[in-house]
């Protein structure tokens, strides 16, 4: 089951960000993001409470439900759209991938966690991969002021999710629902965005264009219910670190995606970046290597000779 959630979420989160793209028009971004988590909230409560597993929240828990909202259904994402504004989603996606190294020093920062070995070491290889991937596409972005914000504003939504990341885990570790926090996160998160808004005095237009209406549906149902149940329950399962090996992955899934639809052309650097994440996740997941029993300070073997 941790292996299925793993893949679903790179899968749905590694094509959400075409359906961002689709989202950045006439309609303000944070516009568009209270419409997703207040249509991704509705849906969710909506089911839990159909079927009885809406629960009830403690008043003594509800500051870290509130924060997991500010960090992961709110500000990271006012972040990722507002930085697609100054720099290709390319690009974004990229710095998005730095979550692993964000996971791992924020694990140690607050919980002087520190990780293992292979999971450093996976992630170097996988950011190589995608240093590799997207090396044209960083070479020919020029960095001026509007980019050099767009990169900060991407590298702050990056920071965020990845403090997300261990709110959720605390908020698990005490026993709280993955589905009920994120369908109360995800309204919270709605509310938020729009009074933040509304004090801004940002204008909360609609597109009704079947490419909007599209992009607000996906973006809402399997990238924000499925997506953040399915990755906050791997989260659990293996921690923040290794899980935030999925956003390694997701750049890899988008220029899949780009090959057959877009017609992209993997060229040789590419190829390899490719294999370089696929090495990386192999070295992050692969199985321990078992050490020989020691007996006494010697080796089991040399014992017998």
């Amino acid at each position: 089951m941790t292996a299925f959630l793993y893949a679903l979420t790179v899968l749905i989160w590694g094509t959400t960000w075409i359906a961002i793209k689709h989202q950045l028009g006439p309609v303000a971004p944070e516009a568009s993001i209270a419409y997703r988590f207040a249509l991704a909230g509705l849906v969710l409560a909506g089911a839990l409470a159909v079927t009885g597993r809406l629960k009830a929240i403690p008043w003594r828990h509800q500051p870290f439900v509130l924060l997991q909202a500010l960090c992961l259904f709110s500000c990271n994402f006012a972040c990722f759209y507002l930085a697609t504004r100054s720099i290709p989603s390319g690009i974004v996606s990229v710095v998005f991938s730095a979550a692993t190294v964000f996971n791992v020093a924020n694990a140690y920062l607050f919980h002087r966690r520190r990780p293992a070995p292979r999971v450093l070491a996976g992630a170097v290889i996988g950011l190589l991969g995608i240093a590799c991937l997207f090396r044209d596409t960083l070479v020919s972005t020029a960095l001026d002021r509007d980019t050099a914000i767009g990169l900060g504003l991407a590298l702050l939504g990056t920071w965020f999710f990845s403090a997300g990341n261990l709110v959720s885990a605390r908020n698990q570790r005490h026993g709280l629902p993955v589905a009920t926090v994120n369908a109360w996160g995800m309204l919270y998160g709605a509310a938020l965005v729009a009074t933040v808004a509304a004090l801004r005095g940002v204008p909360f237009g609609f597109d009704p264009s079947p490419a909007y209406l599209g992009a607000l549906l996906y973006l809402a149902i399997p990238g924000s219910v499925i997506g953040f149940t399915a990755y906050l329950t791997v989260v659990h399962r293996i921690g923040p670190e290794k899980a935030a090996y999925m956003t390694v992955l997701f750049p890899v899934v988008a220029l899949t995606i780009s090959v057959f639809a877009e017609g992209y052309r993997v060229t040789p650097l590419a190829g390899l970046g490719f294999a370089l994440v696929l090495a990386g996740n192999a070295v992050v997941f692969a199985p321990r290597l078992p050490r020989f029993a020691q007996r006494k300070g010697r080796p089991e073997a040399a014992c017998d000779a």
